[in-house]
């Protein structure tokens, strides 16, 4: 379970690296809730850039390679397992509030679906517009995965976050990740996301074991602005999947890349994500990539 700290306004007052942030409210995890035994990878990325596309591959991939796989959705929209099960499930907190929040009244197939390649899939769903907070429904996801030992018998968890990090609550995820993975396009308005997330994965590595993995590039021919941008921070392009209307024509029909039509287009696709799932499970490298100030990202991207 997650509790929310004020952290001091007053520099000094914190022991140094204890801290995430001057003058903010964050969430910290309850150390019982840390998941154990398995990977763990939080995905992020500007609003709309294919996040919950290249989660649920990238989840299909490691599946592939005979791992265990739970997917998280952490977007209010429930919509990241969509390909992967063929519809909007139930979310954990459809399915508390189903029992008056008496979370030991439910089993684990009131909130987790089994999906395409044997993936499970929760939705966490979040709190009503303009209330509460999305890192209590992520704890509240992951203390009832443990609760019901579902946590046990995976290799892998993928959490799939909403956008951009614009709080606390939606860079909870990062407090059970190991690595932070950022999707990406070549243009500034994703970069400059990008550049966010950065800054709230090095600020939640002051106090847990996320660190950064690197990017993948998403709906983009080219890449040489995100190699700009890496070159300048100290970021890694992970993986590139270009503009493809496969890709796009797979999540109309509600499928997975690895359930579509074969084609050679389509093979290439399949194996960067069985290419990625397979760095992924092997071990990236952490990063200690440095946040550019706004300035600088306008000034090297070429905006006057």
């Amino acid at each position: 379970m997650n509790t929310v700290v004020r952290t001091s306004t007053i520099r000094g007052a914190l022991p140094r690296g204890k801290g995430d942030g001057e003058g903010s409210v964050q969430v910290h995890m309850d150390q019982a809730a840390r998941i154990e035994g398995a990977k763990v990878f939080a995905v992020y990325g500007k609003g709309g850039i294919g996040k919950s596309t290249t989660s649920s591959n990238l989840s299909v991939a490691f599946a592939k390679l005979g791992k265990r796989v739970l997917q998280i959705g952490c977007d209010p929209k429930h919509d990241s397992t969509f390909t992967l099960t063929k519809r909007l499930i139930p979310t954990v907190i459809d399915a508390l509030e189903s029992v008056n929040f008496h979370a030991e009244e439910l089993r684990p197939e009131d909130f987790v679906v089994e999906g395409y390649g044997g993936v499970m899939c929760v939705e966490a769903g979040g709190p009503p517009a303009g209330t509460g907070c999305g890192g209590y429904v992520v704890g509240q996801t992951v203390k009832l995965l443990k609760e019901h030992h579902l946590l046990e018998d995976t290799d892998v968890v993928v959490f799939d976050v909403l956008g951009d990090v614009v709080c606390g609550g939606f860079a909870s995820p990062l407090l059970h990740a190991d690595r932070g993975l950022i999707v990406a396009a070549n243009d500034f308005d994703s970069i400059f996301a990008m550049n966010r997330i950065v800054a709230a994965i090095g600020a939640k590595a002051k106090n847990y074991g996320v660190r950064i993995g690197g990017v993948i590039a998403n709906r983009s021919d080219s890449t040489d602005q995100i190699e700009r941008y890496n070159a300048a921070t100290g970021m890694r392009t992970l993986a590139h999947f270009p503009s493809l209307d496969v890709i796009r024509r797979s999540r109309l029909k509600k499928a997975v890349l690895f359930e579509m039509e074969d084609s050679p287009e389509l093979r290439a696709v399949q194996q960067e994500y069985l290419q990625l799932a397979e760095k992924l499970w092997q071990g990236v490298e952490p990063l200690a990539a440095e946040p550019l100030k706004d300035r600088e990202i306008f000034d090297l991207l070429g905006y006057d």
